[in-house]
This record gives structure tokens, sequence and C-alpha cells, in this order.
């Protein structure tokens, strides 16, 4: 273990351990917050029960799939953007206030166009997500070195083999980015969706909690959530530094 991760660790494992001592010592009402504890056990007792397993089905795929969907359109239409100089500028200003637009209040337009379904909360989570992983793209792209695709052209590389061998592990660290944002932007459209939205899913569930005045619930299912998050952006963070080291060794 790095030791920046040690630090992230103790920095999050200290807070806890605050938080513990706050809410059992009383200078935090319950009725504010609970003890972390207290949400581990409750969630792990939920978990027991199976009383999650039909919100988290339809919250996880509802976010897999605004998530793949937003990746591979932000990536394609980034190379696009990037190779059609006029549409570029066009599209720049765009981008630049595009999280601007409150994409909550196209919600009954989307349950118009695909119904009352799973549709509109991966619409969402998809718009969210995707101009995340177009302005990524396009920054990889802007910063391959000249000197690389000189050498592409040196050597005869077909356009192909000029994407695969020296523009993507150019552009990498950016594109692993811009996937770090548009699956942190599909979490927060899909669940923020179902919180004032939807009639199912984990997000749904914490506002259910919430109006019935069950923090035990709430608070486990929002550790849970949070907790989720932040494993799966780790995840992709150890799998780009693991690129990162295999690329400096080549």
């Amino acid at each position: 273990m790095s030791r920046a991760s040690f630090v992230r660790l103790a920095v999050v494992a200290g807070f806890l351990l605050l938080l513990e001592l706050l809410t059992r010592t009383g200078a935090i009402d319950n009725l504010v917050l609970i003890p972390p504890s207290e949400m581990v056990t409750q969630l792990w007792s939920m978990f027991r029960s199976g009383a999650l397993d039909a919100a988290m089905a339809e919250s996880f795929s509802n976010i897999a799939l605004a998530f793949l969907l937003s990746v591979t359109f932000g990536f394609t239409a980034g190379l696009v953007i990037h190779a059609l100089p006029r549409l570029r500028r066009l599209a720049d200003p765009l981008l630049a206030s595009y999280y601007a637009v409150p994409f909550f209040v196209f919600y009954p337009l989307l349950i118009a166009i695909f119904g009352l379904n799973r549709w509109p909360l991966v619409a969402i989570g998809f718009a969210f997500g995707a101009a995340a992983m177009v302005i990524a793209t396009l920054n990889g792209l802007d910063r391959v070195p000249r000197v690389l695709r000189k050498v592409a052209r040196v050597h005869r590389l077909g356009r192909g083999e000029e994407i695969f061998l020296i523009i993507l592990p150019a552009a990498s660290p950016h594109l692993f980015t811009g996937l770090k944002l548009a699956l942190a932007y599909s979490f927060i459209g899909v669940l923020a969706g179902e919180f004032i939205l939807s009639g199912g899913g984990l997000g749904y569930s914490i506002a259910y909690a919430y109006d019935a005045f069950d923090n035990q619930t709430m608070y486990a299912l929002m550790f849970f959530v949070l907790a989720l998050a932040v494993l799966l952006n780790a995840g992709l963070h150890l799998w780009e530094q693991r690129l990162l080291r295999r690329r400096r060794r080549a």
C-alpha cells in the first residue's frame, strides 16, 4: 500500500471514529445522526433479511446502463468532435455550460417518451455522465504529444493501429478520469431521480425511510451508497495506477 493510500484510509477511519465518539457521548443527538457502528449493524441486518435485494437490483441495473451508455456515447462523441474543428467550436461553449441545465425538469417529458419505467431514470443518469466522458476524451486527445503521431507516420501505421497503439494509450489518464466522473455522475443522476421521482430503488428507500422517521434504515442506506461509490472509484483508481506503472516500465 502506498503512503498516499494509507493516509486516505487513516483520514476516513479517523473521521468515522470521531463520529462514533461524538454520537456515543451525546455531543451529536441520535435524532440527528446515529453512530456508524449502528449503521453497519442495521445494514448487515437488512442484507441478511433480503430487504435490499429488489432495491439494489433495480438501482444497480439502472446505474450500470446509464454508465455504459454515457461512456460509449461520450467516448464516440469525443472522437467525432475532436476530428471536426467546426463541430468543436460549436460544442465547446455548450459543454462549458452543460451542467448548469437542471436535467430533472425533463423527467415528465422523458416519461412521455419512454413510459413509466426505468428508462427515464437511465436517461437522467446518462445525461449527467455523458458530458463528463466527452470532455475527458477531448482533453485526452488534445494532450497526445505530436511526436507520437509523427512516430506513427514514420512507422507507416494504419489509422486503426495509430489509434489503438499510440493515441489511446497516450490519452488513457484522461480517459480514466472520464470513466470515474461518468460513474459518479451516473450514481448521482439515478439515485437522485429515485429519491424524488421514482417508486423503487435505493434512492426511493432512503426517501421512504426519511418520511417515516426511520433513522436506522435511512442512515444505513446512505452509508451503503457512499461506501459503494467510494469503493468503485477506488477500484478504478487502482486499475489506472496499475496501467500507468506498466506504461512507465514499457
